[in-house]
Parts: C-alpha cells; sequence; structure tokens
C-alpha cells in the first residue's frame, strides 16, 4: 500500500512539474506569472482529442496536440506578451488572467460545457503484483517515462546549447544580455514555445490518465502552478521539479493516510506556508540580501 502511495505521488508531482514547468520558464526571464500557461494546459489535450478522433492515431494526436500548443506560445508572447514588455508587471499579469479565462469560455463554446473521454487506455495495459497489493497502471508508466525524458531535454538545452547560455544570462540581466549582442525576443519567444509544449504534454497526460478533457480543466492547474513556482524559488527550474515532488508526495500521503480533513488541492498550499515560514526564498531560491 505504502509503495502504491509512493508511486502514485510521484505521478502527480511529475505532472505538476511539467505543468508548472512553463511558467517558471517564462517568470526566469520575464519576471511575470503567466496564468494563461494553466489555457494551454487544456488546449493541448482538446487538439489531441481533435485528432484522435480524427485519425485514430494516439501518436499523430500526442505531437499535434504540443506542436500546435507550443506555436500558440508563440503566438502569446508575439502579441499579447511582447507589446507589454515595459509595462508594470501586473498589467502582463491582469492580461495573462483575462486571456486565460477567454480560453476556458472559448473552448467552452467550440467543444461544449461537457466532459470527453480521451481513450488511450487500450493501449496501456496495467501491470498487477497480488503478493505486495500493488497495481502499476500503463498510464503511470507514461507519464513518468514522458517527464523524464522531457526534463532531460530541458536540462541539456539549458546547460548544453547556445540557446540555453543565451537564456541563462537574458534570465540574469534581460537588458546586459542584449547590449553584449544575445537576441533576446528569439530567445523569449523560445522560452514560450518551449513552455506552453510543456503545458500541452501536462494536460494531455493528465486526460489520458483520467480518460477525461473538459474546459475547465486547467482551473486547479491555474492555483497549484503558483504554489509548485513559489515553493520551488520562483524560475529555478529545478527548484519547480523539487517542489511539484513534495506537493504531489504530500498530497497522496496525507489523502492516503491521514483522510480529506481538508479539500485535496488545499493541502499544496499547507505545505507551501509550512515551507515557507522556515524558507521564505522557497526550497531552491537565493535569499535576497538587503
Amino acid at each position: 500500500m505504502l509503495v502504491q502511495q509512493i508511486i502514485n505521488g510521484i505521478v502527480v508531482g511529475s505532472v505538476y512539474a511539467l505543468t508548472a514547468m512553463g511558467a517558471t520558464l517564462v517568470y526566469g526571464i520575464m519576471r511575470i506569472l503567466d496564468i494563461s500557461n494553466a489555457g494551454a494546459y487544456a488546449i493541448g489535450a482538446y487538439v489531441a482529442f481533435f485528432f484522435l478522433l480524427q485519425t485514430g492515431s494516439p501518436l499523430v494526436a500526442l505531437v499535434t496536440g504540443v506542436v500546435l500548443t507550443a506555436a500558440f506560445g508563440f503566438l502569446v508572447q508575439k502579441f499579447l506578451y511582447a507589446p507589454l514588455m515595459n509595462k508594470s508587471p501586473n498589467v502582463s499579469l491582469i492580461a495573462g488572467i483575462g486571456l486565460f479565462i477567454f480560453l476556458q469560455d472559448f473552448l467552452r463554446l467550440v467543444a461544449g460545457p461537457q466532459a470527453r473521454e480521451l481513450n488511450f487506455g487500450t493501449l496501456l495495459p496495467s501491470v498487477q503484483f497480488p503478493a505486495l497489493q500493488l497495481t502499476l497502471y500503463g498510464t503511470w508508466f507514461l507519464i513518468l517515462a514522458a517527464t523524464a525524458i522531457l526534463l532531460l531535454i530541458l536540462w541539456l538545452l539549458l546547460n548544453r546549447s547556445s540557446i540555453g547560455l543565451a537564456w541563462r544570462a537574458t534570465a540574469q540581466d534581460l537588458e546586459t544580455a542584449k547590449a553584449m549582442g544575445i537576441n533576446t525576443n528569439r530567445v523569449v519567444a523560445f522560452n514560450f514555445i518551449l513552455g506552453y509544449g510543456f503545458a500541452a504534454v501536462a494536460g494531455i497526460l493528465v486526460g489520458i490518465l483520467y480518460n477525461s478533457v473538459y474546459p475547465t480543466m486547467g482551473d486547479v492547474p491555474a492555483y497549484k502552478m503558483l504554489a509548485v513556482i513559489v515553493l520551488g524559488g520562483l524560475g529555478n527550474p529545478l527548484g519547480t521539479v523539487l517542489a511539484a515532488l513534495v506537493i504531489g508526495m504530500a498530497e497522496t500521503l496525507i489523502g492516503g493516510y491521514i483522510g480529506f480533513f481538508l479539500p485535496r488541492d488545499a493541502i499544496a498550499f499547507v505545505v507551501l506556508i509550512l515551507i515557507l515560514l522556515w524558507r521564505p526564498q522557497g526550497l531552491l531560491g537565493r535569499r535576497r540580501s538587503s
């Protein structure tokens, strides 16, 4: 039972890490909280659902959902955030919230308010170990494998490529990076493409896990994402992964062994408050000198 709960917690944390990674990357460069990234979570799931219906191919549905959502992220950066670069971060935050609400209503109008099935289940059989009272679901393997591969690719991009070097320089000081000849517009655009692609993968995987997509499926990820990136240390990709696993494990173990004395989604914020009382800068954030 304990092993089952631990694996479940890792799976949930993996989804949280993918969901929050896009917003972490955007904050790392632009110092704004991109709430509309949670809208990409639902868009990716719906695009995959549509192409699964049209083609019957899970691979085509997955790839198309990620690619089109990543392209949408480029458009969001170019036509929403780029014109607001010199404005107050609060203006960008409000714009992102407005876009997120618009996307939810748009999906409701286009696809209807009811939940739809995103059925990949027949391709992902479960494995049972009766002696250990353990069931390993095929979707868990898919989520863990996808998360591991994407985070490895992200690490290689950030630490072993020229675009990663440009990203780190831009995140440290955008104006200085621009003065040194770095094409910061390209770096920021790449950031959004990557971030929205990550959100799309998370939305598709959750749709597969629960065999359901619906217009408001980005609601909970929108505020859970904030808890993860704040706990991880605002703009720190590694901290985001660690915070996501901590929250995923806490939700699963507390919900499984102590009981639902409060809503499951509220556990993330209880954990956030307790850890920030100990480390106000987050798990891997740097304490600012006064």
